[in-house]
């Protein structure tokens, strides 16, 4: 039992003084662990006190250099305010001297006017004493003055006139015949030109009855599908297709001819072949257009143009085809521009597309010319084309050389003989007209007009006109021509006086 005992107390006192030993332990712990708290927020606030100290000190640098751009800025714009002061005051000391200047020239402007009306005055001072004394107005000396230098002159002045006039026409003749003449010979185009007929052959008068069918109802079909007036009348082996539109009237024709090889005519057939050939024409017209702009070597051009350019194939100008007339005048405009060192493309393009209003002049009011230039300007052709095409029947001026070029290159293409027939009617009136315009100087005695009017040859009194005198008459009747009558080429005028002195010997 106290055995137990001292083993229980043994026990007990073991358990206190372990607890008691744990206690002390956990205390010092504790007192080790708060020491390093203490010691990591001593350091954190040494820290935070040197990074606050750190930080007002930047603040203050930042500050500092803030007051100093400040200062520097404030200095500059007062600089730039004495500087812009400075500028004010030498413009304004500059204005006071210009305005200074102004005043001066003014009064010196006004003192040369006087002098001038001063000297004018003078003058006509002077003018009108020499007049009283002489006795003569001023425009009397100077016809008195010229009267005597041709009178003692006469002679070498017609001389002087005839050496000059001689001299430049023949330098210009010669450079003039071997542009055109190296122009034409770099075209080799056909001489003769299709044209358009309106005439349609049969085979016999059997096949007029046909033609006309029961009570008309074949030629009334046929006009009513074509828009033309088929004429038959007693003209052997003839039918007459008549209308103003080309194209209809060749639609017109080419259904004719090939009703007659089909050898069914009757209304619905004609409504049948009149459709086909319509397109076929369509097709020629587009085809035709393409083969001329390929022909001329033109690009650019808008497909309506093309086209519109294809109807004039069946189109004809005084019996020369436009079509085939358009082509040789784009060709030779180009060959005249190239030797003029002119614009070959504007050039060429003006003379393809100079006569394109004459597509459709018969469906359109106006000249072709008007009609061309709306047409050219409806699709889009610059302007330096239109210029040079506007001018080839002087309707309007002559801007640019390339106008001039095309105007020459349609005269050349219109003049070539045989490229258009004229009428009986026309060429005497031209003669006439010629004839008349010479024979209106009262100095002339008689005139003819020959060489199917490019030259008219006048005769003069002599009694009336001397030498000097044929000379002026000669350049008159030239510029009364060129006023008065419209003509390809050019006309010589040949003035003759002729002085005869008989006697007799007996």
């Amino acid at each position: 039992m106290q055995m137990l005992i001292a083993v229980l107390v043994a026990f007990s006192s073991g358990s206190v003084i372990g607890y008691f030993g744990r206690q002390f332990l956990a205390t010092k712990q504790m007192e080790t662990a708060e020491g390093k708290v203490n010691k990591i927020i001593t350091e954190a606030k040494d820290k935070a006190a040197e990074i606050l100290l750190d930080s007002k000190n930047k603040a203050v640098k930042i500050l500092d250099d803030v007051k100093n751009e400040e200062i520097e800025r404030n200095r500059q714009v007062n600089r730039n305010e004495q500087r812009i002061v400075k500028k004010e005051e030498f413009l304004e000391k500059k204005s006071g001297e210009i305005e200074k200047q102004r005043i001066v020239l003014q009064e010196k402007a006004k003192q040369v006017v006087d002098i001038k009306e001063d000297i004018k005055r003078i003058k006509e001072d002077q003018l009108n004493k020499l007049e009283k004394i002489a006795d003569l107005s001023k425009e009397k000396a100077i016809e008195i003055i010229l009267e005597k230098v041709e009178k003692d002159h006469k002679e070498d002045v017609v001389k002087k006139i005839k050496d000059m006039e001689q001299e430049g026409v023949d330098e210009l003749k010669k450079k003039a015949n071997d542009i055109i003449v190296q122009s034409i010979q770099k075209y080799s185009g056909a001489h003769t030109a299709e044209t358009t007929t309106s005439t349609v052959n049969i085979p016999g008068d059997e096949m007029k009855g046909r033609i006309i069918g029961r009570e008309g109802r074949n030629i009334k079909a046929l006009e009513q599908a074509t828009g033309v007036e088929v004429i038959i009348d007693d003209t052997p082996l003839t039918i007459i297709v008549s209308g103003f539109d080309p194209i209809r009237r060749q639609i017109a024709k080419l259904s004719l001819e090939k009703l007659m090889s089909d050898g069914r005519i009757h209304p619905a057939r004609i409504e049948e072949i009149v459709e086909e050939v319509k397109k076929e024409i369509i097709d020629k017209v587009k085809e035709s257009g393409q083969a001329a702009v390929s022909d001329v070597s033109v690009v650019g051009l808008n497909p309506k143009l093309v086209q519109l350019l294809g109807r004039l194939k069946f189109r004809t100008s005084y019996g020369q085809n436009v079509l085939m007339h358009s082509i040789e005048v784009a060709h030779l405009s180009a060959s005249l521009a190239a030797e003029l060192g002119a614009n070959v493309t504007v050039a060429k393009k003006a003379g393809l597309l100079h006569d394109i209003g004459k597509a459709v002049d018969h469906e359109i009011q106006g000249t072709h010319v008007e009609i061309g230039r709306n047409i050219l300007g409806k699709f889009g052709v610059s302007e330096d084309i239109i210029k040079a095409m506007q001018s080839h029947h002087e309707d309007y001026p002559f801007e640019t050389t390339e106008s001039v070029i095309v105007r020459v290159a349609d005269a050349i293409s219109a003049s070539r003989p045989g490229a258009r027939k004229d009428t009986l009617e026309n060429y005497l009136k031209r003669l006439e007209e010629l004839e008349s315009i010479a024979n209106s100087f009262e100095e002339v005695e008689k005139s003819y007009a020959i060489q199917a009017g490019r030259e008219i040859r006048i005769f003069v009194t002599p009694e009336k006109i001397d030498d000097l005198g044929a000379a002026k008459i000669s350049r008159k009747i030239a510029d009364g021509i060129e006023e008065t009558l419209n003509y390809p080429g050019e006309i010589k005028v040949h003035v003759i006086r002729e002085t005869r002195a008989v006697e007799y010997a007996r």
